[in-house]
């Protein structure tokens, strides 16, 4: 038989994020049950995660939106960083690929698509439909600009809150005749002036077929980070909803 680990009140403050005082006033009123060792109070850890448990808004049971767990501006820095590191634009949506950043290192192609209120509806309707893959790992497919776009979901505890995705580039240099027609067919969908789309799309990103293991493998390592993030931001969220809890318990 293993005797039960036994905390510290130094180590019980610091984990609900509250006074010693408050500590003291939860063992006396008997919120939270403890043994003396000596002069000494110590409290059995499965007090502490019965307590934790208890507290509303806190742990698994806390339904947060995306935006509330992804910090936008964080991860806009981390976003930008990856984009022109790799060689591709970037984005990151919400589970159902509503866009919660600005696209980072965007081409000057798909920045005169975005700009028509029909060509940013095209590229969302694309990014929906990606977001809606339950696959985990990165994947690839085509946009209806008839670009190169891949993603990877973002998760916090397990539940999707978000998707990354690395886009706005091509594999290779395209056939001149195929490009030309579909730079036609974009300009007239979304009343784009199509010599000015045409010179735009040379600047859009090309990448070596051969690494389309790179992108996916730095896509994957983002949405991890930011996997972290979440959980974190997350999880501070719930110790201050805890913390107002006691403070409600007090009065």
């Amino acid at each position: 038989m293993t005797m039960e680990e036994l905390i510290t009140i130094n180590q019980l403050k610091d984990i609900l994020q509250v006074d010693r005082l408050t500590v003291y006033r939860m063992l006396k009123d008997g919120r939270i049950r403890g043994v003396k060792v000596g002069r000494q109070w110590r409290v059995p850890r499965s007090e502490v995660t019965e307590l934790v448990k208890g507290l509303p808004g806190l742990g698994p049971e806390i339904e947060l939106r995306p935006s509330e767990i992804l910090p936008v501006h964080c991860l806009q820095v981390i976003q930008d960083v990856f984009a022109e590191m790799v060689g591709v634009g970037s984005l990151t949506t919400d589970d159902s690929g509503e866009p919660l950043t600005f696209v980072s290192n965007p081409c000057e192609f798909c920045s005169l698509i975005l700009e028509q209120p029909s060509g940013r509806a095209a590229c969302v309707a694309s990014w929906r439909k990606l977001a809606r893959s339950q696959t985990d790992e990165p994947e690839f497919t085509t946009c209806h600009a008839g670009l190169q776009y891949a993603r990877a979901p973002i998760e916090q505890n397990g539940r999707r809150v978000g998707i990354q995705f690395a886009g706005q580039f091509n594999f290779g240099e395209p056939d001149e005749t195929e490009e030309g027609h579909r730079v036609a067919e974009l300009a007239d969908a979304h009343g784009i002036d199509q010599e000015k789309l045409s010179r735009a799309a040379k600047s859009i990103h090309r990448l070596q077929p051969s690494d389309r293991a790179r992108v996916g493998r730095w896509l994957a390592r983002v949405a991890e980070t930011f996997e972290i993030i979440a959980v974190e931001r997350a999880d501070l969220i719930g110790r201050l909803e805890s913390i107002a809890n006691l403070s409600n318990f007090e009065n």
